[in-house]
């Protein structure tokens, strides 16, 4: 009868934290991506301004992508664990680019028409007025989509 065979140990594999600059990139990159998300949420009351906003808020949040995903590139070749918070800026980044895509495209092409209406629903002191701004940008938008 043979010895038993002592069982077999796991294999291990050490891996190293990532390296600081990976950890800079991933967190440059969740930062964006929160300011393209907060940019989005708290500037878009000034209708004249809010193209610029909306544009930039969208270079954020690819800006945000591109570290993220080079950060986990980088360290996965060099053989790291992936830097903390590089996902969640992808996924907040994607998010950001996504919404203010969105709101590009709508402010593009219904921007004269809200602009106009915050100036009209400003200037409204009553409920009369307020309803006539609503009717107006109503009319306006529908005139844009059918092709009046």
């Amino acid at each position: 009868m043979a010895p038993p065979r002592p069982a077999p140990v796991p294999k291990t594999r050490s891996v190293l934290p990532a390296e600081p600059a990976h950890q800079q990139r991933a967190l440059a990159g969740l930062f964006l991506a929160l300011l393209s998300l907060f940019g989005l949420l708290g500037g878009l009351h000034n209708f004249q301004r809010g193209i610029y906003i909306v544009a930039f808020t969208l270079l954020a949040g690819v800006l945000a992508v591109w570290l993220a995903i080079t950060s986990l590139v980088r360290a996965r070749q060099s053989g790291t664990m992936s830097p903390r918070g590089s996902v969640t800026a992808i996924i907040i980044g994607t998010l950001g680019v996504l919404l203010s895509g969105f709101l590009l495209i709508g402010l593009a092409a219904f921007g004269k028409q809200a602009v106009r209406y915050s100036q009209c629903y400003s200037g409204a002191n009553t409920l009369a007025a307020q309803q006539a701004c609503r009717n107006q940008f109503i009319h306006a938008v529908e005139g844009v989509t059918s092709g009046r």
